[in-house]
Protein backbone atom coordinates (compact mmCIF):
# COMPACT_ATOMS: atom_id res chain seq x y z
CA UNK A 1 0.00 0.00 0.00
CA UNK A 2 0.94 3.28 -0.37
CA UNK A 3 1.04 6.89 0.91
CA UNK A 4 -1.14 9.54 -0.64
CA UNK A 5 -1.21 13.47 0.48
CA UNK A 6 -4.52 15.30 -0.97
CA UNK A 7 -5.02 18.99 -0.82
CA UNK A 8 -8.92 19.52 -0.88
CA UNK A 9 -9.56 16.85 0.83
CA UNK A 10 -12.77 17.97 2.91
CA UNK A 11 -14.12 19.04 -0.58
CA UNK A 12 -16.09 17.34 -3.25
CA UNK A 13 -13.66 15.43 -5.34
CA UNK A 14 -10.84 15.52 -3.04
CA UNK A 15 -13.29 13.79 -0.31
CA UNK A 16 -14.31 11.38 -2.81
CA UNK A 17 -10.91 10.42 -3.74
CA UNK A 18 -9.80 10.22 -0.13
CA UNK A 19 -12.91 7.80 0.53
CA UNK A 20 -11.93 5.46 -2.39
CA UNK A 21 -8.07 5.46 -1.53
CA UNK A 22 -9.02 4.97 1.95
CA UNK A 23 -10.85 1.75 0.82
CA UNK A 24 -7.76 0.24 -0.95
CA UNK A 25 -5.94 0.17 2.17
CA UNK A 26 -3.82 3.43 1.46
CA UNK A 27 -1.96 5.39 4.31
CA UNK A 28 -3.49 9.26 3.86
CA UNK A 29 -2.54 12.58 4.65
CA UNK A 30 -5.25 15.00 3.93
CA UNK A 31 -4.86 18.77 3.82
CA UNK A 32 -7.56 21.73 4.24
CA UNK A 33 -8.25 25.05 5.66
CA UNK A 34 -10.55 23.91 8.50
CA UNK A 35 -9.29 21.62 11.16
CA UNK A 36 -12.85 21.15 12.05
CA UNK A 37 -13.83 19.98 8.48
CA UNK A 38 -10.42 17.49 8.78
CA UNK A 39 -10.93 16.38 11.99
CA UNK A 40 -15.02 15.43 10.58
CA UNK A 41 -13.25 13.86 7.79
CA UNK A 42 -11.07 11.24 9.69
CA UNK A 43 -13.60 10.52 11.90
CA UNK A 44 -16.17 9.33 9.00
CA UNK A 45 -13.14 7.25 7.19
CA UNK A 46 -12.95 5.41 10.45
CA UNK A 47 -16.80 4.73 10.06
CA UNK A 48 -19.12 2.96 8.36
CA UNK A 49 -18.35 1.37 4.75
CA UNK A 50 -14.51 2.83 5.60
CA UNK A 51 -14.49 1.43 8.98
CA UNK A 52 -12.07 -1.90 10.25
CA UNK A 53 -13.45 -5.34 9.62
CA UNK A 54 -14.21 -7.03 12.80
CA UNK A 55 -13.69 -11.35 12.68
CA UNK A 56 -15.12 -13.30 14.62
CA UNK A 57 -12.77 -16.41 15.96
CA UNK A 58 -13.97 -19.87 16.19
CA UNK A 59 -12.85 -21.79 18.99
CA UNK A 60 -11.86 -25.74 19.16
CA UNK A 61 -15.25 -26.95 18.71
CA UNK A 62 -16.27 -24.83 15.91
CA UNK A 63 -18.21 -22.76 17.91
CA UNK A 64 -18.15 -18.68 17.86
CA UNK A 65 -15.25 -17.57 20.11
CA UNK A 66 -13.04 -13.71 20.65
CA UNK A 67 -14.11 -11.18 18.26
CA UNK A 68 -10.57 -9.95 16.45
CA UNK A 69 -11.01 -6.36 14.73
CA UNK A 70 -8.53 -6.11 12.08
CA UNK A 71 -7.21 -3.35 9.70
CA UNK A 72 -9.10 -3.82 6.70
CA UNK A 73 -8.28 -1.58 4.84
CA UNK A 74 -5.04 -1.40 6.87
CA UNK A 75 -4.77 2.38 6.52
CA UNK A 76 -3.74 5.11 8.58
CA UNK A 77 -5.04 8.88 7.98
CA UNK A 78 -3.51 12.06 9.39
CA UNK A 79 -4.55 15.68 8.90
CA UNK A 80 -2.73 19.27 8.15
CA UNK A 81 -3.89 22.53 8.05
CA UNK A 82 -2.99 24.45 5.41
CA UNK A 83 -4.02 28.19 3.88
CA UNK A 84 -2.95 27.93 0.43
CA UNK A 85 -3.92 31.18 0.02
CA UNK A 86 -0.30 32.01 1.25
CA UNK A 87 2.49 29.69 -0.24
CA UNK A 88 5.29 31.27 0.94
CA UNK A 89 4.56 30.11 4.09
CA UNK A 90 3.49 26.34 3.14
CA UNK A 91 7.19 24.85 3.62
CA UNK A 92 7.83 26.72 7.52
CA UNK A 93 4.26 24.48 7.73
CA UNK A 94 5.33 21.03 6.23
CA UNK A 95 8.39 21.34 8.03
CA UNK A 96 6.71 20.90 12.01
CA UNK A 97 4.98 18.42 10.28
CA UNK A 98 7.04 15.30 10.01
CA UNK A 99 6.28 14.17 6.38
CA UNK A 100 7.33 10.75 5.58
CA UNK A 101 10.39 10.71 3.26
CA UNK A 102 8.60 9.09 0.53
CA UNK A 103 5.10 9.80 -1.16
CA UNK A 104 3.64 7.61 -3.39
CA UNK A 105 0.90 10.09 -4.80
CA UNK A 106 0.21 13.93 -4.42
CA UNK A 107 -3.56 14.78 -5.68
CA UNK A 108 -3.98 18.81 -5.99
CA UNK A 109 -7.69 18.92 -5.54
CA UNK A 110 -7.80 22.19 -4.04
CA UNK A 111 -9.38 25.15 -5.94
CA UNK A 112 -11.49 28.30 -5.43
CA UNK A 113 -13.37 30.29 -8.45
CA UNK A 114 -14.80 33.48 -8.18
CA UNK A 115 -16.81 34.53 -11.85
CA UNK A 116 -16.90 37.91 -13.03
CA UNK A 117 -16.12 39.95 -16.58
CA UNK A 118 -12.52 41.39 -16.54
CA UNK A 119 -13.67 44.91 -16.28
CA UNK A 120 -15.12 44.01 -12.80
CA UNK A 121 -12.24 41.59 -11.59
CA UNK A 122 -10.21 43.97 -9.49
CA UNK A 123 -6.48 42.46 -8.54
CA UNK A 124 -7.47 40.45 -5.27
CA UNK A 125 -9.68 38.13 -7.61
CA UNK A 126 -6.65 37.46 -9.61
CA UNK A 127 -4.38 36.91 -6.71
CA UNK A 128 -6.38 34.80 -4.77
CA UNK A 129 -7.57 32.40 -7.41
CA UNK A 130 -3.68 32.28 -8.95
CA UNK A 131 -2.82 31.50 -5.12
CA UNK A 132 -4.82 28.70 -4.10
CA UNK A 133 -4.89 27.26 -7.93
CA UNK A 134 -1.26 27.42 -8.98
CA UNK A 135 1.09 28.89 -6.93
CA UNK A 136 0.28 26.47 -4.02
CA UNK A 137 0.16 23.58 -6.03
CA UNK A 138 3.66 24.84 -7.29
CA UNK A 139 5.26 25.30 -3.76
CA UNK A 140 3.64 22.28 -2.97
CA UNK A 141 5.11 19.80 -5.43
CA UNK A 142 8.46 21.79 -5.08
CA UNK A 143 8.72 20.89 -1.27
CA UNK A 144 7.05 17.32 -2.15
CA UNK A 145 9.66 16.21 -4.83
CA UNK A 146 12.40 14.84 -3.03
CA UNK A 147 9.40 12.23 -1.17
CA UNK A 148 7.86 11.39 -4.54
CA UNK A 149 11.64 10.45 -6.11
CA UNK A 150 11.99 8.29 -3.06
CA UNK A 151 9.19 6.30 -4.11
CA UNK A 152 9.12 7.16 -8.01
CA UNK A 153 5.53 8.41 -7.22
CA UNK A 154 2.48 10.08 -8.76
CA UNK A 155 1.91 13.48 -9.57
CA UNK A 156 -2.41 14.31 -9.97
CA UNK A 157 -3.61 18.02 -10.59
CA UNK A 158 -7.33 18.15 -10.90
CA UNK A 159 -7.73 21.09 -13.41
CA UNK A 160 -10.97 21.85 -14.52
CA UNK A 161 -12.12 22.17 -18.43
CA UNK A 162 -12.15 26.09 -17.84
CA UNK A 163 -8.31 24.89 -18.64
CA UNK A 164 -8.80 24.02 -21.97
CA UNK A 165 -11.33 26.66 -22.99
CA UNK A 166 -11.88 30.27 -21.31
CA UNK A 167 -15.77 31.46 -21.47
CA UNK A 168 -17.26 34.71 -20.78
CA UNK A 169 -16.48 35.97 -17.17
CA UNK A 170 -14.21 33.20 -16.09
CA UNK A 171 -10.93 34.45 -17.12
CA UNK A 172 -9.09 34.79 -13.58
CA UNK A 173 -10.12 31.02 -12.50
CA UNK A 174 -9.27 29.85 -16.71
CA UNK A 175 -6.35 31.41 -16.40
CA UNK A 176 -4.88 29.57 -13.17
CA UNK A 177 -5.99 26.11 -14.84
CA UNK A 178 -4.39 27.37 -18.37
CA UNK A 179 -1.15 28.01 -15.70
CA UNK A 180 -2.09 24.56 -14.05
CA UNK A 181 -2.37 22.87 -17.34
CA UNK A 182 1.44 24.16 -17.96
CA UNK A 183 2.97 23.26 -14.73
CA UNK A 184 2.36 19.72 -14.89
CA UNK A 185 3.05 19.47 -18.64
CA UNK A 186 6.79 20.83 -17.85
CA UNK A 187 6.58 18.84 -14.36
CA UNK A 188 6.07 15.90 -16.80
CA UNK A 189 9.05 16.68 -18.94
CA UNK A 190 11.73 17.57 -16.31
CA UNK A 191 10.80 14.81 -13.86
CA UNK A 192 11.20 11.46 -16.01
CA UNK A 193 11.04 8.81 -13.28
CA UNK A 194 7.41 10.36 -11.92
CA UNK A 195 4.51 10.13 -13.37
CA UNK A 196 1.95 13.13 -13.75
CA UNK A 197 -1.47 13.34 -14.60
CA UNK A 198 -4.03 16.13 -15.09
CA UNK A 199 -7.69 15.52 -14.71
CA UNK A 200 -10.18 17.82 -16.32
CA UNK A 201 -13.60 17.42 -14.79
CA UNK A 202 -16.37 19.24 -16.22
CA UNK A 203 -19.01 20.64 -14.10
CA UNK A 204 -18.97 18.57 -11.18
CA UNK A 205 -21.84 18.35 -8.25
CA UNK A 206 -19.68 20.30 -5.37
CA UNK A 207 -20.10 23.38 -3.08
CA UNK A 208 -17.96 24.89 -5.77
CA UNK A 209 -20.72 24.30 -8.38
CA UNK A 210 -23.31 25.34 -6.08
CA UNK A 211 -21.16 28.71 -6.03
CA UNK A 212 -20.62 28.89 -9.68
CA UNK A 213 -24.19 28.34 -10.55
CA UNK A 214 -25.51 30.98 -7.90
CA UNK A 215 -23.24 33.73 -9.61
CA UNK A 216 -24.21 32.73 -12.46
CA UNK A 217 -28.13 33.77 -11.71
CA UNK A 218 -28.94 29.76 -12.29
CA UNK A 219 -30.90 27.03 -10.03
CA UNK A 220 -28.54 23.89 -8.91
CA UNK A 221 -29.90 20.62 -9.46
CA UNK A 222 -26.57 17.80 -8.40
CA UNK A 223 -28.48 15.78 -11.22
CA UNK A 224 -27.62 18.31 -14.12
CA UNK A 225 -23.98 17.50 -13.13
CA UNK A 226 -21.25 14.41 -12.51
CA UNK A 227 -20.64 13.15 -9.41
CA UNK A 228 -17.58 13.57 -7.70
CA UNK A 229 -17.28 9.56 -6.71
CA UNK A 230 -17.34 9.10 -10.37
CA UNK A 231 -14.19 12.02 -11.23
CA UNK A 232 -12.74 10.51 -8.12
CA UNK A 233 -12.91 7.05 -9.60
CA UNK A 234 -11.12 8.06 -13.32
CA UNK A 235 -8.60 9.88 -11.31
CA UNK A 236 -7.94 6.61 -8.95
CA UNK A 237 -7.74 4.90 -12.00
CA UNK A 238 -4.71 6.77 -13.12
CA UNK A 239 -2.95 6.21 -9.78
CA UNK A 240 -3.58 2.59 -10.47
CA UNK A 241 -2.62 2.27 -14.29
CA UNK A 242 0.14 0.06 -14.87
CA UNK A 243 3.33 1.29 -13.97
CA UNK A 244 4.55 0.94 -17.82
CA UNK A 245 2.82 3.59 -18.25
CA UNK A 246 0.93 6.92 -17.38
CA UNK A 247 -2.49 8.61 -18.06
CA UNK A 248 -1.17 11.83 -18.96
CA UNK A 249 -4.30 13.71 -19.49
CA UNK A 250 -8.04 12.52 -19.15
CA UNK A 251 -11.23 14.74 -19.59
CA UNK A 252 -14.70 13.59 -17.55
CA UNK A 253 -17.77 15.63 -18.55
CA UNK A 254 -21.38 15.25 -17.50
CA UNK A 255 -23.03 12.55 -19.88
Amino acid sequence: MGTYLITGATGGIGKAVAELLRERGHDLILTGRSAERLATLTKDLGTGAHARTQVFMMDQNGEAGAVRTTNAPRASVSTLTLDLMEPRRLEAALAETGLPTTLDGVIHAAGIVDLGPVAEQDADHWIDQLMVNLVSAAELTRILLPALRGARGHIVFVNSTAGLQANPNWSAYAASKFGLRALADSLRAEELELRVTTVYPGRTATEMQRKVRAQEGQPYDPSDFADPVTVARVLVGTLETPSDAVVADVTVRPH
